[in-house]
């Protein structure tokens, strides 16, 4: 049996891509382990996540599946990647709405000056009330967990925000893990490491859950991050966000809004036996 798939980044936050499109390839019973053998970067093709291309009636669904085979609700990376792809592929115009598991997203694409593949995401509005924040408290959550002060929120996904005067005397590992899997999280937390570089900047390392490591970048970690920044009058409400990787720029007017690149790594096909 062979399976084209195709190698995507967004900022270095990098994806497997499966197009079903014409129809399902890979079961969905498989899917999570299809994911979490091939993420495996020496025993397979190696990233952060599967991404499933599927048709919905007129749009585009995104399914991402993770390492640990947990299906994600949204990634603010991977849904540039593959709206870089139906881009290319024909599938889609600009503008075009991708289905996910928190909600439709608008998307608006395009090859800047310099041939560069850009896309402006519609994200999901930032969220700090429950049940959207499946956490202790009303409102705002700030909480001190680990001797951190720790705020959330949810832009499709459930974020941890900490603040830092610099990162780069921070060990990322030491503090996030227990932060992702406080009992303030039951059902877990990805994890941004914040630093405020100037009136309208900020720096951040992300702790992925699902991934259970770092990561180069994240989209939604960075929305979070820029959101909560805002929220807390450390900047104005377009932020730019220097990920590991690259990068994002966010706009909190009326909404919230990303716009980063994605590229093409590679294509492949896989071959497994009978």
């Amino acid at each position: 049996m062979e399976i084209p798939f195709v190698k995507l980044h967004g900022n270095g936050n990098d994806f497997i891509l499966i197009d079903e499109f014409a129809g399902a390839i890979i079961p969905d019973e498989m899917k999570a382990h299809f994911a979490a053998l091939y993420c495996d970067r020496r025993f397979g093709i190696g990233g952060d996540g599967v991404l499933f291309l599927q048709k919905e009636g007129n749009d585009i669904r995104m399914r991402l599946f993770q390492p640990d085979e947990s299906e994600a609700e949204m990634c603010g990376n991977g849904i540039r990647c593959l709206a870089k792809y139906v881009f290319d592929a024909g599938y889609v115009k600009s503008p075009c709405t991708i289905q996910t598991l928190a909600g439709p997203v608008t998307v608006k694409m395009e090859y800047d000056e310099d041939g560069d593949f850009m896309a402006e995401v519609e994200m999901t509005k930032p969220a700090y009330d429950a049940p959207a924040i499946p956490a202790k408290g009303k409102g705002d959550f700030h909480e001190i967990i680990n001797g951190y002060e720790v705020y959330a929120v949810n832009t499709g996904v459930p974020h941890a925000v900490v603040f830092f005067r610099d990162l780069d005397v921070v060990d990322i590992t030491k503090v996030a893990p227990g932060i992702r899997s406080s009992q303030f999280f039951p059902a877990g937390a990805n994890v941004n490491l914040v630093q405020v570089t100037g009136p309208d900047s900020i720096k951040i390392q992300t702790w992925e859950r699902g991934v259970e490591g770092e990561t180069l970048s994240c989209g939604t970690g960075a929305t979070a991050s820029a959101a909560i920044a805002h929220r807390l009058s450390k900047t104005g409400p377009v932020v730019e966000v220097e990920t590991i990787g690259g990068p994002l720029t966010i706009t909190l007017t009326d909404g919230a809004f990303m716009k980063g690149p994605a590229e093409t790594v590679f294509k492949g096909v896989l071959t497994l036996e009978e």
